[in-house]
């Protein structure tokens, strides 16, 4: 069936079109086509004759028109017309006459004064009206300007060039018999410029196309305008610099004018500015010495495509940051083009799920909205002194950081200054994102920042920056690459005021070591961003145990820095190391106990001082071995080393105890078990110690004092192996001492021995000479064979003394011979 229908179908056109050919060759036709071609040709003979008349016309009334021309003007102006010349344009605008005025200048009667042109023009083309023109009347219907300069001026004292039309007569109607109404207005290659000095304005348009027919009713107008212009400059203040500048701006434009309020008001939509497109609402007054306007303008456009547009002064400053998506903007300018300075400039727009780069990096799922205003106090001005941006319900991330600024305002573009409340909780590890592992590494943990914050800003770098508020930080694992140093279940919390920096405790474990701290910072901030040298960090420090040995190491390790690379995060990372290693830090530190190698104490108390990577301890003490240890001194770095400055006091400590910790101190001669009794010193040491808190061999030098009380020497082989055949009935093997006592003077492996006084059970004897640890031991030893028994009950101490030496007294040196300590007479006494 279908197939049947659209044969038929198609049957039926056929016989339409035979009969449509058959019947344009009918002599019907033939005679309606011969009477429509006579009627167009007579239409055209028509326009050609009336043309040649109207041409001839005007040839021969060229005087009368171009006076009528004159007359009409300078019935109107008060300056100065030159036409170059006047001529007939064959059959445009027919069956109005228009005529084309070459070389035209239009100068207003001060024009000496200010030398600004008010017009000046290659060619304007005006069509007039043919029956006015025939009743003796000038009405210009139309006028084209080409290739024309336009050119209005307000100078610094108030004079203008535009003071060129009379006022009306008092008294008569607006619509005079001279006065003319121009319907259509064409404007083509128009440079159009608006220079007001009073008021810093400046707006140059070359417009290359403009179309418009008006449409009056009374003494209002409405037109639909097309417009296509390059803006050479649009500075509503000329110090700040040109919006859209260089730019193409076309479209169509909806402009009426109001009589009533002496105002026109112009609207667009889909204007195009570059290659965005605008809706635009305006009103500008034509009062005469008030002319306020306005201008609201709505857009969606990428934030660097918007920057573009903007005046130089506010550019400079958006070009540092952008943001991925296009967005939705609008825009109110609100000013006077009489009055001096800036117009009102209010930006508006609300943003979500944008990317927003910064200087510092890239913030992520961005969220918030914006106003921009350069009039944030109402009568203080339009200018950068008085600009904000208000920023709302601000949240994103950074890196991996969530974040959140319910409400931030920046404020005065001339001193800029940042202020508003920061949020943000995150698991600490996401910190790796920002700072370079090699620097710190996180794990587990949770971070809880709640900030006031409010800080300068110069060249986009904070300073005086201010916070208030807290950080909170718990169960966390950091590692502080620089030391290798890992701190376990970490808990951090951090309160901001005005004055400091409050560190109200700090828990970390790391391998053997628990502490506590508690800190303060004054002035941190400020010091942070502008002299982190003059930083100075004041802790409380509390440790139930403390390894001193990996305490000391953590600052004598080669402290390498983390390694650089071009990503922005190590910009922040070394920024953060670098303060860190700059600031100065006050240690208060007590330890319930601390261990040095074997060298075991309780009660430990001492005030560190951490600058410029030097380590410097005051008012150190300690109980150990039975006794008590006071101390100061410093670490300071000596190529991959450090150098060690000492001064101790040690009071009555169980000298075997104290030298079985401290490795007798290299000396093998004797063991610590030889030595009993309880030891009282006082050193001045210089040392070296290595990377990780050892002392180096024999690098010790300074001086020394001590006295030993109670002691007794038990197996001394040097005192035992002299008295098998010296004393071979005394009791050398157990000596005790009522006076041990000595000075040294220590340089490197060698001792030297000053005053070396024992008074013992089983002799007395006296030592000078050098020690060594290694080579060249060289001693004399004066040994008197009195027994010491014999004096025992004498308690004058001048007695005894003078008893000492009575009798035969021994000379002997112990001297090094071969690495071994040999006995002989010494010949050279004194």
């Amino acid at each position: 069936m279908l197939s049947l229908f659209e044969n038929s179908k198609e049957i039926q056109m056929n016989q339409f079109w035979q009969e449509t050919k058959t019947y344009f060759k009918t002599t019907g036709f033939k005679k309606i086509f011969k009477r429509i071609g006579f009627f167009f040709l007579g239409v055209v003979v028509f326009f050609m004759l009336s043309s040649g008349l109207l041409a001839l016309y005007f040839k021969n009334n060229k005087a009368e028109i171009i006076t009528q021309i004159n007359t009409k003007i300078n019935e109107n102006i008060t300056g100065k017309i030159d036409i170059g010349d006047i001529r007939y344009k064959f059959l445009k605008g027919f069956p109005n006459m228009t005529l084309a005025l070459s070389q035209v200048e239009l100068k207003d009667s001060l024009w000496v004064v200010h030398k600004r042109t008010l017009l000046k023009a290659e060619q304007i083309e005006i069509r007039i009206d043919l029956w006015d023109l025939i009743s003796n009347e000038i009405n210009i219907d139309k006028i084209e300007i080409q290739k024309a300069t336009l050119y209005l001026f307000k100078g610094k004292n108030g004079i203008v060039n535009t003071g060129i039309f009379k006022p009306k007569p008092k008294g008569k109607n607006s619509k005079s018999s001279t006065t003319s109404t121009i319907n259509e207005i064409v404007l083509d290659q128009v440079h159009f410029i608006s220079e007001n000095q009073m008021g810093n304005k400046l707006f140059d348009f070359n417009v290359l196309a403009l179309r418009s027919k008006v449409d009056f009713e009374d003494d209002n107008w409405h037109t639909k305008m097309y417009v296509k212009t390059l803006a050479k400059n649009m500075a509503f203040n000329t110090k700040r610099g040109s919006f859209i500048k260089e730019k193409i701006v076309e479209g169509f434009l909806v402009v009426d004018f109001s009589d009533q309020k002496n105002q026109i008001s112009v609207a667009t939509e889909n204007l195009k500015i570059g290659i965005e497109l605008f809706d635009i609402n305006a009103h500008f007054s034509l009062d005469k010495n008030k002319s306020p306007f306005d201008i609201v303008i709505k857009t969606d456009i990428l934030w660097k495509d918007a920057s573009e547009l903007l005046s130089a002064n506010i550019s400079s400053r958006i070009n540092q940051f952008d943001l991925k998506k296009p967005i939705n903007v609008g825009c109110t300018i609100v000013g006077d083009m009489n009055a001096e300075g800036d117009p009102e400039i209010v930006v508006t727009t609300n943003i979500k799920n944008n990317e927003l780069t910064i200087p510092d990096g890239i913030i992520t799922h961005c969220s918030f909205g914006a106003t921009f205003t350069n009039q944030y106090k109402k009568g203080a001005g339009c200018n950068d002194t008085n600009s904000t941006i208000t920023l709302t319900e601000f949240s994103g991330k950074y890196k991996t950081i969530p974040f959140a600024i319910p409400i931030g305002i920046i404020s005065n573009f001339e001193k800029t200054t940042a202020a508003g409340s920061f949020k943000s909780d995150f698991p600490v590890s996401r910190l790796n994102e920002i700072v370079n592992k090699d620097l710190m590494h996180f794990s587990n943990g949770q971070a809880e920042v709640n900030l006031d914050f409010k800080f300068d800003i110069r060249d986009l770098k904070i300073q005086k920056p201010l916070f208030t508020g807290s950080v909170e930080v718990k169960n966390a694992t950091v590692n502080y690459g620089p030391r290798n140093l890992t701190f376990v279940k970490t808990e951090i919390q951090l309160d901001f005021t005005e004055q400091a920096l409050l560190i109200k405790k700090i828990n970390f474990k790391d391998r053997r070591n628990t502490v506590f701290m508690e800190g303060k910072i004054n002035n941190f901030l400020t010091l942070y961003y502008e002299n982190p040298e003059k930083m100075l960090v004041n802790w409380d420090i509390y440790a139930p145990f403390l390894d001193v040995k990996q305490f000391v190491g953590v600052f004598t390790s080669s402290g390498k820095k983390a390694s650089k690379t071009k990503n922005k995060k190590d910009d922040f990372s070394d920024e953060l190391y670098s303060v860190i290693e700059k600031s100065q830090m006050v240690l208060n530190v007590k330890a319930d106990k601390m261990v040095y190698s074997k060298l075991e104490a309780t009660n430990a108390k001492a005030t560190i001082l951490l600058r410029n990577n030097k380590l410097i301890v005051k008012n150190g003490w300690v109980q150990s071995s039975g006794g008590i240890i006071s101390f100061d001194g410093q670490l300071a770095p000596y190529g991959d080393n450090f150098l060690l400055e000492s001064n101790a006091k040690i009071n009555r400590v169980n000298i075997s105890r104290f030298l079985t910790s401290l490795n007798n101190f290299g000396i093998e001669s004797f063991e610590p078990k030889n030595i009993k009794g309880f030891l009282t010193s006082s050193a001045s040491l210089k040392g070296t110690l290595l990377s990780g808190g050892q002392l180096k061999k024999n690098s010790l030098s300074g001086d020394a004092k001590f006295d030993v009380n109670q002691g007794t020497l038990i197996d001394f082989k040097p005192i035992t192996n002299i008295g098998k055949f010296a004393f071979p009935f005394r009791n050398v093997n157990n000596i005790v001492f009522r006076d041990l006592s000595g000075n040294f003077k220590i340089n490197g492996d060698l001792v030297a021995v000053n005053d070396l006084k024992v008074s013992s059970s089983v002799l007395n004897l006296d030592v000078n000479g050098i020690y060594s640890f290694n080579r060249g031991t060289n001693l004399a030893i004066t040994i008197p064979l009195r027994n010491p028994k014999k004096d025992e009950g004498i308690t004058d101490k001048n007695e005894r003394a003078e008893n000492r030496n009575k009798g035969i007294v021994l000379h002997l040196l112990a001297v090094d011979v071969d690495g071994k300590i040999n006995i002989k007479w010494n010949k050279n006494h004194e």
